[in-house]
């Protein structure tokens, strides 16, 4: 069975950095095959890892909803729609990666969404981990795509807008009854320490943190030069302070 990891938060909180060290620390303690989920429809966690996506889950059902689909003898849509789904994982040695994408509407993601879970849980038990990217915000949660969580990251980039986020995701989690074994806040970009406001603004609602991550320069500079994350040196300050987060999270 494999141990699921969810990331969720505000907006450029950095979620996308943040799950890519995840599965950099994993890949680097042979943790056993990865599975790497980008649920944003904003994909862009194929190129923090350096892995080319040709191909998503949302364009897979756009063109199931074309006039005419060339389904071949003997295959029925459903089979030949899970035929397709299965093309799009990209495969790497130790890790693989399934794309969302974009919905069939404008502003719709629900069908890819309730594809995207059915498919991850299918593919879910090949693999020892499984590490999912969601969308900024909350819908997805309401879409009740992140679920059977063992560990939940929200992310809050230092701000206390952030921190109100993590505390409306974390209060959402619970309304929702969904099944998530654990939830830890991570507060990202900090620049030394925690502000004094920031500060205040957990101690007020009560949040507590498993792990700050400090602003990191390479972090930066490989994702402007569109460097895999997975590439970082050891001694990066974001991959170390990863690395403490995870030996928490698995103990």
């Amino acid at each position: 069975m494999s141990f699921n990891i969810a990331v969720a938060g505000k907006g450029g909180s950095g979620k996308t950095s943040i799950a890519s060290l995840v599965i950099r620390y994993l890949m680097k303690n042979g943790s056993g095959p990865i599975l790497a989920v980008d649920a944003d429809p904003n994909a862009n966690l194929g190129e923090s890892l350096g892995l080319e996506v040709k191909q998503t889950i949302g364009a897979i059902l756009a063109g199931f909803q074309g006039e005419k689909i060339g389904i071949p003898p003997g295959m029925t849509k459903q089979n030949y729609l899970e035929y397709k789904l299965n093309e799009i994982v990209v495969e790497s040695k130790a890790l693989d990666l399934i794309t969302m994408g974009r919905g069939e509407g404008p502003d719709c993601y629900c069908y890819p969404n309730l594809i995207l879970k059915k498919f991850v849980d299918t593919l879910a038990e090949n693999y020892a981990y499984v590490v999912m990217d969601n969308e900024a915000g909350m819908e997805h949660l309401s879409r009740r795509t992140t679920q059977n969580i063992d560990a939940l990251l929200i992310i809050s980039d230092h701000s206390v807008k952030g921190i109100r986020t993590v505390a409306r995701i974390s209060d959402l989690v619970s309304e929702l009854n969904l099944v998530v074994k654990r939830q830890s806040v991570i507060i990202n970009f900090v620049p030394g320490t925690l502000d004094p406001l920031v500060t205040e603004e957990l101690d007020k609602l009560g949040i507590e943190t498993l792990a700050t991550i400090p602003m990191d320069e390479e972090v930066r500079e490989y994702d402007l030069k569109l460097k895999p994350l997975l590439d970082l040196p050891d001694t990066s300050k974001a991959a170390i302070a990863i690395s403490d987060l995870m030996a928490k999270l698995l103990k």
